[in-house]
């Protein structure tokens, strides 16, 4: 009798069991890979917003961001004039906007230029303080960039131009259809044997 007749398990029934069985092996290692790219994928997925904000704030777009936000405003915007004046207090400076008005709409970005020279022979360091006419529109005006955030120091004959962006809230009252935005430079007395170098002064309201 044939060898294989007596051994089955050696016959063409056992070699396609084990193909059978390859084939599920191979079946199943195709659904674990499958299984964990969608589970990495959605992981990456869920991750990207953390991510995203991690790397706006590392390279300075969350202030980007932050600009857009603000820049929805939740009524429709109206044409509001905006105003702009300069001075400074006997220090030196001369101080002024490079633009002494326009028109705008409330919840649109604005960007303004102010040029100061200092006319001294010695450094300057001074602080601008911001007053607004009307006094009350001064809490509508949320402020994105200004160097009224900080002192600043001038050296000798030094020209700089500086930045103002901001927006006026949509929330505005109706009956103010004029906005004046005034900065005043005083000087900062230096300490003696202190430094002339740039130092953090108190932050003023930013809104």
């Amino acid at each position: 009798m044939d060898r294989q007749q007596l051994n089955p398990e050696s016959g063409p029934l056992a070699a396609t069991a084990a193909d059978t069985q390859r084939r599920a092996v191979s079946h199943a290692h195709t659904a674990a890979v499958m299984l964990t790219v969608v589970a990495g994928s959605l992981l990456f997925v869920a991750a990207q917003p953390r991510l995203y904000r991690a790397f706006c704030e590392w390279t300075g777009l969350y202030d980007i961001d932050r600009a857009e936000q603000l820049a929805r405003p939740s009524l429709p915007g109206r044409p509001v004039t905006l105003e702009f004046d300069a001075n400074s207090h006997e220090n030196g400076l001369l101080f002024r906007p490079q633009t002494n008005s326009l028109t705008t709409k409330t919840g649109e970005i604005v960007h303004v230029v102010y040029r100061v020279e200092n006319t001294r022979n010695s450094t300057v360091v001074g602080q601008a303080v911001p007053s607004y006419g009307p006094q009350h529109a001064g809490s509508y005006v949320k402020k994105l960039e200004c160097f009224c955030f900080k002192q600043q120091t001038f050296a000798p004959h030094e020209v700089r131009e500086m930045n103002v962006v901001f927006l006026l809230d949509s929330k505005l009252p109706d009956d103010v259809g004029t906005v004046t935005l005034s900065y005043t430079f005083f000087e900062v007395p230096v300490p003696t044997g202190g430094s002339a170098n740039s130092s953090p002064a108190r932050e003023e309201n930013r809104t």
